[in-house]
Protein backbone atom coordinates (compact mmCIF):
# COMPACT_ATOMS: atom_id res chain seq x y z
CA UNK A 1 0.00 0.00 0.00
CA UNK A 2 1.67 3.19 -1.18
CA UNK A 3 0.08 6.49 -0.76
CA UNK A 4 2.64 8.75 0.06
CA UNK A 5 6.56 8.52 -1.30
CA UNK A 6 9.47 9.89 0.10
CA UNK A 7 13.10 9.55 -0.58
CA UNK A 8 14.58 9.43 3.24
CA UNK A 9 17.74 8.04 5.01
CA UNK A 10 17.36 6.16 8.53
CA UNK A 11 17.51 8.05 11.29
CA UNK A 12 18.88 6.49 14.79
CA UNK A 13 15.01 7.26 16.35
CA UNK A 14 14.01 3.94 14.42
CA UNK A 15 10.47 6.42 14.08
CA UNK A 16 11.70 8.98 12.71
CA UNK A 17 13.11 10.17 8.84
CA UNK A 18 14.43 13.02 7.84
CA UNK A 19 13.04 12.77 3.56
CA UNK A 20 15.24 15.17 1.57
CA UNK A 21 13.33 15.21 -1.57
CA UNK A 22 10.49 17.30 -1.71
CA UNK A 23 7.36 15.02 -2.67
CA UNK A 24 4.14 17.89 -2.10
CA UNK A 25 3.49 17.99 -5.95
CA UNK A 26 2.97 14.00 -6.66
CA UNK A 27 1.35 14.08 -3.06
CA UNK A 28 -0.84 15.97 -4.13
CA UNK A 29 -1.90 14.57 -7.22
CA UNK A 30 -2.50 12.07 -4.85
CA UNK A 31 -5.41 14.07 -2.55
CA UNK A 32 -7.28 15.18 -5.34
CA UNK A 33 -7.86 11.34 -6.65
CA UNK A 34 -8.79 10.46 -3.07
CA UNK A 35 -12.36 11.33 -3.37
CA UNK A 36 -12.44 8.61 -6.42
CA UNK A 37 -11.34 6.17 -3.77
CA UNK A 38 -14.53 6.91 -2.00
CA UNK A 39 -16.99 6.52 -4.78
CA UNK A 40 -15.14 2.98 -5.81
CA UNK A 41 -15.44 1.84 -2.23
CA UNK A 42 -19.07 3.02 -2.07
CA UNK A 43 -19.86 1.35 -5.81
CA UNK A 44 -17.64 -2.19 -5.45
CA UNK A 45 -19.58 -2.35 -1.75
CA UNK A 46 -22.99 -2.05 -3.76
CA UNK A 47 -21.81 -4.11 -6.36
CA UNK A 48 -20.30 -6.78 -4.25
CA UNK A 49 -23.12 -7.25 -1.84
CA UNK A 50 -25.50 -7.54 -4.87
CA UNK A 51 -23.09 -10.91 -6.58
CA UNK A 52 -23.34 -12.30 -2.54
CA UNK A 53 -27.47 -11.37 -2.15
CA UNK A 54 -28.32 -13.45 -5.49
CA UNK A 55 -26.21 -16.08 -5.01
CA UNK A 56 -27.56 -16.84 -1.59
CA UNK A 57 -30.78 -16.35 -2.82
CA UNK A 58 -30.99 -18.14 -6.07
CA UNK A 59 -28.03 -20.63 -6.15
CA UNK A 60 -26.54 -23.53 -4.69
CA UNK A 61 -23.03 -23.24 -2.99
CA UNK A 62 -22.65 -27.15 -4.09
CA UNK A 63 -21.21 -26.09 -7.21
CA UNK A 64 -17.52 -25.93 -7.72
CA UNK A 65 -17.90 -22.07 -10.04
CA UNK A 66 -20.25 -20.80 -6.96
CA UNK A 67 -18.32 -21.72 -4.65
CA UNK A 68 -15.06 -19.74 -6.37
CA UNK A 69 -17.38 -16.79 -6.94
CA UNK A 70 -18.30 -16.74 -3.40
CA UNK A 71 -14.38 -16.24 -2.93
CA UNK A 72 -13.47 -14.19 -5.11
CA UNK A 73 -16.89 -11.47 -4.07
CA UNK A 74 -15.07 -11.89 -0.69
CA UNK A 75 -11.49 -11.14 -1.59
CA UNK A 76 -12.75 -8.20 -3.47
CA UNK A 77 -14.51 -6.71 -0.59
CA UNK A 78 -11.23 -7.16 1.42
CA UNK A 79 -9.74 -5.30 -1.17
CA UNK A 80 -12.13 -2.24 -0.91
CA UNK A 81 -12.32 -1.92 2.90
CA UNK A 82 -8.94 -0.14 2.76
CA UNK A 83 -9.92 2.30 0.16
CA UNK A 84 -11.61 4.77 2.72
CA UNK A 85 -8.96 4.75 4.99
CA UNK A 86 -6.23 5.47 2.13
CA UNK A 87 -8.28 8.37 0.68
CA UNK A 88 -8.53 10.30 3.82
CA UNK A 89 -4.55 9.45 4.20
CA UNK A 90 -3.89 11.05 0.43
CA UNK A 91 -5.74 13.73 1.60
CA UNK A 92 -4.63 14.34 4.75
CA UNK A 93 -1.04 13.34 4.42
CA UNK A 94 -1.26 12.63 7.65
CA UNK A 95 -2.09 8.85 9.10
CA UNK A 96 -4.28 9.44 12.30
CA UNK A 97 -5.99 5.84 12.81
CA UNK A 98 -2.69 4.63 14.72
CA UNK A 99 -0.01 2.02 14.42
CA UNK A 100 -2.59 -1.15 14.64
CA UNK A 101 -4.86 0.21 11.84
CA UNK A 102 -1.64 0.91 10.07
CA UNK A 103 -0.76 -2.64 9.87
CA UNK A 104 -4.08 -3.84 9.24
CA UNK A 105 -4.96 -1.90 6.50
CA UNK A 106 -1.70 -2.62 4.59
CA UNK A 107 -2.40 -5.93 5.43
CA UNK A 108 -5.99 -6.37 4.12
CA UNK A 109 -4.90 -4.24 1.14
CA UNK A 110 -2.10 -7.24 0.20
CA UNK A 111 -4.83 -10.10 0.88
CA UNK A 112 -7.17 -8.96 -0.77
CA UNK A 113 -5.61 -8.00 -3.90
CA UNK A 114 -3.14 -11.52 -3.56
CA UNK A 115 -6.19 -13.67 -3.08
CA UNK A 116 -7.92 -11.85 -5.96
CA UNK A 117 -5.30 -12.72 -8.29
CA UNK A 118 -4.96 -16.55 -7.03
CA UNK A 119 -8.97 -17.08 -7.29
CA UNK A 120 -9.38 -15.53 -10.91
CA UNK A 121 -6.53 -18.46 -11.57
CA UNK A 122 -8.36 -21.17 -10.41
CA UNK A 123 -11.80 -20.03 -11.79
CA UNK A 124 -10.04 -19.83 -15.15
CA UNK A 125 -8.26 -23.22 -14.48
CA UNK A 126 -11.73 -24.41 -13.55
CA UNK A 127 -13.27 -23.66 -16.14
CA UNK A 128 -10.17 -25.19 -18.44
CA UNK A 129 -10.86 -28.77 -16.92
CA UNK A 130 -14.86 -28.50 -17.08
CA UNK A 131 -14.17 -27.45 -21.14
CA UNK A 132 -11.04 -29.26 -22.11
CA UNK A 133 -11.50 -32.22 -20.03
CA UNK A 134 -15.55 -32.88 -19.56
CA UNK A 135 -15.65 -36.21 -19.17
CA UNK A 136 -12.92 -37.07 -16.93
CA UNK A 137 -12.90 -33.80 -14.41
CA UNK A 138 -16.71 -34.39 -13.29
CA UNK A 139 -15.33 -37.04 -11.00
CA UNK A 140 -12.69 -33.99 -9.93
CA UNK A 141 -14.42 -31.04 -10.08
CA UNK A 142 -16.87 -31.72 -6.75
CA UNK A 143 -17.62 -29.61 -3.51
CA UNK A 144 -14.06 -30.85 -1.66
CA UNK A 145 -11.97 -30.01 -4.51
CA UNK A 146 -13.31 -26.20 -4.68
CA UNK A 147 -13.66 -26.14 -0.48
CA UNK A 148 -9.79 -27.38 -0.73
CA UNK A 149 -8.73 -25.18 -3.24
CA UNK A 150 -9.96 -22.37 -1.68
CA UNK A 151 -8.34 -22.97 1.28
CA UNK A 152 -5.06 -23.36 -0.01
CA UNK A 153 -5.88 -19.70 -1.87
CA UNK A 154 -6.40 -17.89 1.54
CA UNK A 155 -3.30 -19.73 3.07
CA UNK A 156 -1.09 -18.43 0.32
CA UNK A 157 -2.32 -15.40 0.65
CA UNK A 158 -2.38 -14.99 4.44
CA UNK A 159 1.20 -15.45 4.15
CA UNK A 160 2.73 -13.79 1.43
CA UNK A 161 0.87 -10.69 3.62
CA UNK A 162 3.02 -11.51 6.52
CA UNK A 163 5.48 -9.34 6.01
CA UNK A 164 3.18 -6.48 5.72
CA UNK A 165 3.00 -6.91 9.67
CA UNK A 166 6.59 -6.18 10.01
CA UNK A 167 6.96 -3.55 7.09
CA UNK A 168 4.22 -1.41 7.69
CA UNK A 169 4.95 0.97 10.25
CA UNK A 170 3.58 4.47 11.35
CA UNK A 171 6.44 7.08 11.08
CA UNK A 172 6.99 10.69 11.90
CA UNK A 173 8.60 12.88 8.97
CA UNK A 174 10.53 15.44 10.76
CA UNK A 175 9.94 18.45 8.09
CA UNK A 176 6.38 18.36 7.79
CA UNK A 177 5.83 17.00 11.63
CA UNK A 178 3.24 14.63 10.05
CA UNK A 179 2.78 10.61 10.75
CA UNK A 180 2.92 8.60 7.64
CA UNK A 181 2.13 4.85 7.25
CA UNK A 182 4.33 3.38 4.91
CA UNK A 183 7.11 0.65 4.24
CA UNK A 184 9.26 1.62 7.04
CA UNK A 185 11.61 -0.34 8.96
CA UNK A 186 9.80 0.18 12.52
CA UNK A 187 12.19 -1.89 14.78
CA UNK A 188 14.25 -4.09 11.65
CA UNK A 189 17.61 -3.26 10.64
CA UNK A 190 17.66 -1.26 7.69
CA UNK A 191 19.10 -4.86 6.01
CA UNK A 192 16.66 -7.06 7.13
CA UNK A 193 14.17 -4.06 6.13
CA UNK A 194 15.57 -4.23 2.26
CA UNK A 195 15.42 -8.01 2.00
CA UNK A 196 11.79 -8.00 2.74
CA UNK A 197 11.07 -5.67 0.77
CA UNK A 198 12.86 -7.03 -2.04
CA UNK A 199 11.56 -10.02 -0.99
CA UNK A 200 7.86 -8.80 -1.31
CA UNK A 201 8.49 -7.33 -4.47
CA UNK A 202 9.29 -10.43 -6.78
CA UNK A 203 6.54 -12.68 -4.98
CA UNK A 204 4.07 -9.93 -6.06
CA UNK A 205 5.22 -9.85 -9.39
CA UNK A 206 6.34 -13.32 -10.06
CA UNK A 207 3.61 -15.16 -8.28
CA UNK A 208 0.96 -12.92 -8.42
CA UNK A 209 1.58 -11.26 -12.01
CA UNK A 210 3.58 -13.57 -14.69
CA UNK A 211 2.44 -16.96 -13.10
CA UNK A 212 -1.13 -16.78 -13.19
CA UNK A 213 -0.63 -14.75 -16.47
CA UNK A 214 1.21 -17.59 -17.76
CA UNK A 215 -1.68 -20.17 -16.50
CA UNK A 216 -4.31 -17.76 -17.88
CA UNK A 217 -2.97 -17.86 -21.31
CA UNK A 218 -2.37 -21.36 -21.39
CA UNK A 219 -5.93 -22.63 -20.35
CA UNK A 220 -7.25 -19.80 -22.88
CA UNK A 221 -5.69 -21.25 -25.40
CA UNK A 222 -6.71 -24.80 -24.75
CA UNK A 223 -9.71 -23.76 -24.14
CA UNK A 224 -10.24 -21.93 -27.39
CA UNK A 225 -9.25 -24.93 -29.18
CA UNK A 226 -11.21 -26.91 -27.87
CA UNK A 227 -14.18 -24.87 -28.19
CA UNK A 228 -13.43 -24.00 -32.02
CA UNK A 229 -12.88 -27.67 -33.15
CA UNK A 230 -16.28 -29.33 -31.22
CA UNK A 231 -18.64 -26.07 -31.63
CA UNK A 232 -19.63 -26.27 -28.03
CA UNK A 233 -21.16 -22.97 -28.43
CA UNK A 234 -23.31 -23.69 -24.66
CA UNK A 235 -19.47 -23.78 -22.96
CA UNK A 236 -18.33 -21.00 -25.11
CA UNK A 237 -21.00 -18.76 -23.42
CA UNK A 238 -19.81 -20.27 -19.79
CA UNK A 239 -16.75 -19.26 -19.92
CA UNK A 240 -17.33 -16.01 -21.61
CA UNK A 241 -17.78 -14.09 -18.63
CA UNK A 242 -14.51 -15.43 -16.96
CA UNK A 243 -12.92 -14.65 -19.39
CA UNK A 244 -14.10 -11.06 -19.83
CA UNK A 245 -13.07 -10.90 -15.65
CA UNK A 246 -10.06 -12.00 -15.90
CA UNK A 247 -8.82 -10.23 -19.30
CA UNK A 248 -10.48 -6.66 -17.03
CA UNK A 249 -8.17 -7.43 -14.53
CA UNK A 250 -4.92 -7.84 -15.93
CA UNK A 251 -5.52 -4.57 -17.78
CA UNK A 252 -6.10 -2.98 -15.04
CA UNK A 253 -3.40 -3.99 -13.07
CA UNK A 254 -0.14 -5.00 -15.37
CA UNK A 255 0.13 -0.97 -16.00
CA UNK A 256 -0.02 -0.88 -12.20
CA UNK A 257 2.84 -3.71 -11.35
CA UNK A 258 4.84 -2.20 -14.70
CA UNK A 259 5.17 1.95 -13.21
CA UNK A 260 6.05 -0.29 -9.07
CA UNK A 261 8.64 -1.85 -10.95
CA UNK A 262 10.09 0.87 -12.56
CA UNK A 263 9.79 3.44 -9.70
CA UNK A 264 11.80 0.91 -7.48
CA UNK A 265 14.75 1.23 -10.11
CA UNK A 266 15.19 5.01 -11.15
CA UNK A 267 16.99 7.34 -9.01
CA UNK A 268 17.23 10.78 -8.36
CA UNK A 269 14.13 12.72 -7.18
CA UNK A 270 13.07 14.26 -10.06
CA UNK A 271 12.83 10.96 -11.63
CA UNK A 272 11.25 9.16 -8.78
CA UNK A 273 8.53 12.11 -8.75
CA UNK A 274 7.47 11.16 -12.51
CA UNK A 275 7.26 7.68 -11.86
CA UNK A 276 5.50 8.70 -9.06
CA UNK A 277 2.70 10.57 -10.76
CA UNK A 278 2.45 7.55 -13.04
CA UNK A 279 1.64 5.12 -10.18
CA UNK A 280 -1.08 7.09 -8.83
CA UNK A 281 -2.89 7.30 -12.29
CA UNK A 282 -2.42 3.49 -12.80
CA UNK A 283 -3.07 2.72 -9.10
CA UNK A 284 -6.75 4.42 -10.36
CA UNK A 285 -7.11 2.03 -13.18
CA UNK A 286 -5.82 -0.88 -10.72
CA UNK A 287 -8.34 0.04 -8.83
CA UNK A 288 -11.35 -0.05 -10.64
CA UNK A 289 -11.58 -3.46 -11.21
CA UNK A 290 -12.80 -4.23 -7.87
CA UNK A 291 -15.61 -1.52 -8.89
CA UNK A 292 -16.50 -2.56 -11.92
CA UNK A 293 -16.35 -6.23 -12.12
CA UNK A 294 -19.23 -6.48 -9.87
CA UNK A 295 -21.18 -5.15 -12.89
CA UNK A 296 -20.25 -8.23 -15.13
CA UNK A 297 -20.78 -11.09 -13.00
CA UNK A 298 -24.52 -9.16 -12.65
CA UNK A 299 -25.09 -7.80 -16.01
CA UNK A 300 -22.70 -10.01 -18.63
CA UNK A 301 -23.72 -13.07 -17.58
CA UNK A 302 -27.20 -14.27 -18.86
CA UNK A 303 -28.11 -16.35 -15.41
CA UNK A 304 -27.09 -12.89 -13.40
CA UNK A 305 -29.51 -10.64 -15.55
CA UNK A 306 -32.67 -12.65 -14.74
CA UNK A 307 -31.85 -13.04 -11.03
CA UNK A 308 -31.17 -9.25 -10.91
CA UNK A 309 -34.29 -8.68 -12.73
CA UNK A 310 -36.67 -11.24 -10.48
CA UNK A 311 -35.51 -9.08 -7.17
CA UNK A 312 -36.64 -5.41 -8.89
CA UNK A 313 -39.81 -7.35 -9.57
CA UNK A 314 -40.16 -8.35 -6.43
CA UNK A 315 -39.31 -5.29 -4.85
CA UNK A 316 -40.84 -2.90 -7.59
CA UNK A 317 -44.02 -4.45 -8.87
CA UNK A 318 -44.65 -0.99 -10.85
CA UNK A 319 -41.50 -2.94 -13.10
CA UNK A 320 -43.99 -5.59 -14.35
CA UNK A 321 -44.92 -3.03 -17.13
CA UNK A 322 -41.81 -2.64 -18.45
CA UNK A 323 -40.14 -6.82 -17.21
CA UNK A 324 -42.60 -9.25 -18.61
CA UNK A 325 -42.73 -12.63 -15.70
CA UNK A 326 -43.29 -15.66 -16.80
CA UNK A 327 -42.33 -19.27 -14.53
CA UNK A 328 -39.40 -21.07 -14.74
CA UNK A 329 -38.63 -24.67 -13.42
CA UNK A 330 -35.56 -23.40 -11.38
CA UNK A 331 -36.98 -20.19 -9.46
CA UNK A 332 -40.31 -19.19 -8.60
CA UNK A 333 -40.28 -16.22 -11.29
CA UNK A 334 -38.26 -15.62 -14.09
CA UNK A 335 -37.62 -12.83 -16.36
CA UNK A 336 -37.76 -11.95 -19.97
CA UNK A 337 -37.06 -8.28 -20.97
CA UNK A 338 -37.65 -6.52 -24.12
CA UNK A 339 -34.86 -4.97 -26.55
CA UNK A 340 -35.44 -1.54 -24.55
CA UNK A 341 -34.91 -3.05 -21.27
CA UNK A 342 -31.13 -4.40 -22.44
Amino acid sequence: METSTFDYNYDPDPYTHVGPCNRDSDNSLGSHLAPLLYFMFLFSLVGNVLVLVIIHRFEKLTTVTNILLLNLVISSLIFVSSLPFMGLYMQLSNWIFGAAMCRIVGSAYYLGFYSSVLFLTLLTFDRHLAVVYSLSASRVRNQRYAVVSCAVVWVVSILSCIKQIFIHNPYLHKMTNKTYCDEYPGELSPLSFERLRETGFYLQIFLFLLFPLAVIIYCYVRIAITVISSRLVTKFKTVRLIFIIVLLFFVCWTPYNIAMLMQDKVEGCEKQKKWTYALHVTRIFAYTYFCISPIFYTFVGRKFQNYFRQMLVKRFPGLKKHISVSQHSNTNVSTKTTPNDL
